[in-house]
């Protein structure tokens, strides 16, 4: 049974979001016949996955909608702690969320807007603040092979903080022609794990985060065991996945699933509507910052693995003959990538035998 506690003290309770979510995914479903009456057609097992996807016109689209959530108020009270602005990073961070979840049903982006959600006007008065928040997310666009296509930056006082600024976004994605969407329902006994490294916090468990730095003498300036600062660690981007599925996509590998391990964790894993157990026996290093957070929080190992990354960005379940190109893939495109464990006959259920962890079916229900 995962637990996830600390998150639930934190303000973020899953059981009552996800359940949230099923509601909003069954009345959601009931306006599909006005996209047939467009001339398109939705693909109905995108509901309840990471994009929705449909098509149209002869091209298959998948949407997204991403937010970056908590993560910008810790760049905020670091800037504000040590002088310096990684605005630029949290930028990445959000167009990282974003596009991490439309490629995840095997689309490449084409288009990013940006939702910067001010609780005054006079933040952007921080000139370089407000730089660096752009030019990330420029830089961001084209690291994912992405037009910025615009967006909204309304001021909002009294809905969001005055000196806070939420930062969230959409993208538009094409399925290469030739492909088809990836859902998970394919995933079979005998397919093979491969997990993607994170770069550290990536953008869920910021409300952790800013639990533990409130109860440290000196917060977000504490150093971790390795010298660096708390703050100046949990605000290295995260990861953007986009060029290892566009390189995969163009390879002759066929993807079964495709995820990122954003909230929920290792949960993740098990996320495709297939009813089969994942058995993972090899775990990538977990960075110095979540290893920090885990033991200032007191989480053992199956509510570490069930909230965070911890050291995991990324899935891909492939067939057993194509892990090891997959791996390749990866690791020529700069990530480190490893083949974790593979798809056993079972009950859905998640394995994490390192650690002698078990979740159930019922640990992960988002549909």
């Amino acid at each position: 049974m995962a637990r996830q506690d600390e998150y639930r003290r934190s303000g973020v309770d899953y059981e009552v979001l996800d359940e949230v979510k099923r509601e909003a995914i069954r009345l959601a479903a009931a306006t599909a016949p006005l996209l047939g009456a467009a001339g398109g057609r939705e693909f109905v097992r995108s509901r309840g996955s990471s994009a929705y996807v449909f098509e149209i016109n002869g091209s298959v689209l998948a949407m997204v909608v991403e937010g970056l959530g908590t993560k910008s108020l810790i760049a905020s009270e670091y800037l504000e702690a040590s002088g310096v602005s990684r605005f630029a990073d949290v930028a990445k961070d959000a167009v990282a969320a974003i596009v991490n979840d439309v490629i995840s049903v095997g689309a490449n982006p084409l288009v990013v807007t940006a939702y910067f959600a001010a609780g005054n006007a006079s933040w952007y008065a921080h000139r370089e603040r407000s730089l660096d928040l752009l030019q990330g997310w420029q830089a961001a666009c084209e690291e994912a092979g992405a037009a910025w296509g615009g967006g909204e930056s309304p001021a909002l006082p009294g809905v969001v903080a005055a000196d806070a600024i939420e930062l969230a976004g959409s993208a538009l994605g094409l399925v290469p022609p030739g492909r088809e969407p990836v859902f998970g329902a394919d995933v079979a006994p005998g397919d093979l794990v491969v997990l993607l490294a994170s770069s550290g916090l990536h953008a869920n468990g910021a409300s952790l985060a800013r639990r533990v730095a409130a109860g440290l003498p000196d917060g977000w300036l504490s150093r971790l065991p390795g010298g660096r600062l708390l703050g100046d660690a949990l605000l290295d981007p995260t990861v953007s996945y986009a060029r290892f599925v566009r390189d995969l996509l163009a390879s002759e590998v066929v993807p079964v699933f495709l995820n990122g391990i954003t909230g929920h964790g290792f949960l993740k894993i098990m996320r495709a509507d297939a009813d089969v157990r994942y058995e993972v026996t090899a775990l990538p290093e977990v960075p110095e910052v979540l290893q920090f957070l885990v033991g200032r929080l007191g989480m053992g190992p199956a509510e570490a693995y069930s909230t965070l990354n911890m050291g995991a960005g990324y899935v891909v379940i492939v067939r057993a003959r194509d892990a090891d190109e997959t791996v390749r893939i990866a690791r020529d495109g700069g990530y480190d990538a490893l083949v974790a464990g593979e798809v056993v006959a079972g009950r859905r259920a998640l394995s994490i035998r390192p650690l002698r962890v078990e979740y159930a079916d019922d640990d992960l229900q988002l549909r």
